[in-house]
């Protein structure tokens, strides 16, 4: 399904290949985006509590988006839910389009932080589940979505072995899992993060339904993580 980059109306969950399909150009990191459309949906769709008119509040949740390398899908979700202009999607990485190969947060209305380094976005989400404690705010979630190679860098296990037992129960973790790591053991992501006291669950990464009940799962107390698994990048 192709979409007209000047149309304005509402979008649904089937017409996010029609947004993708309006960026183009090289390097797309074509399944790394890919592979992150549903668990971005779902979270946008039925779980964050942030909105283009909100984005600036300090009770919206947060969303920080570690796997920043492949962004087309996180681009047309922001797209369909109001955040940034379809109009935008066709400059897709060209000179002087905000829509960068990785996304910048002084550009991109929703980002919460600059990323594609992998790595990053699980230190820098405990430090904001560690900031909005500090200030009282309870509400507020941080979710960081990041990639199951990402769990090669020795930056995130220090991340997870500091915030099971710091009780940062208003974290939680979506570890998109498309057997790319270099040096992870199948089914051994669960059992990595539940070793330093976080709530895991794997699930089907195409199933919208077993997404939701994952996200929304009670973890009082506890970092809450969910394996999202996927088809292999190389399948």
């Amino acid at each position: 399904m192709k979409i007209a980059a000047n149309t304005s109306r509402a979008y649904g969950y089937d017409d996010l290949p029609g947004l993708m399909s309006l960026m183009t150009g090289d390097e797309k990191h074509g399944p790394a985006a890919t592979s992150t459309l549903d668990v971005l949906w779902v979270l946008y769709d039925r779980v964050l509590r942030v909105t283009p008119e909100r984005q600036d509040d300090p009770a919206r949740d947060r969303f920080l988006l570690s796997k920043g390398h492949g962004p087309m899908a996180y681009y047309a979700v922001l797209a369909a839910k109001g955040f940034v202009p379809v109009d935008w999607l066709p400059g897709f990485g060209s000179y002087d389009s905000p829509l960068g190969h990785h996304p910048d947060r002084v550009l991109v209305p929703g980002a919460e932080i600059g990323s594609g380094s992998l790595g990053h976005g699980l230190p820098i989400a405990v430090g904001s589940a560690l900031g909005l404690r500090a200030q009282g705010l309870h509400e507020p979630a941080v979710w960081v979505l990041i990639g199951d190679a990402e769990l090669d860098e020795g930056s995130n296990h220090e991340a997870i072995a500091f915030a099971g037992p710091a009780g940062l129960e208003r974290l939680h973790t979506v570890v998109v899992d498309n057997s790319s790591a270099s040096h992870a053991r199948p089914g051994g992501i669960t059992a990595r993060f539940e070793a330093a006291g976080w709530s895991a669950v794997s699930v089907d990464g195409r199933d919208h339904e077993a997404l939701y009940a994952a996200f929304t799962a009670p973890h009082p107390g506890r970092p809450h993580v969910v394996v999202a698994r996927v088809e292999p990048k190389n399948a």
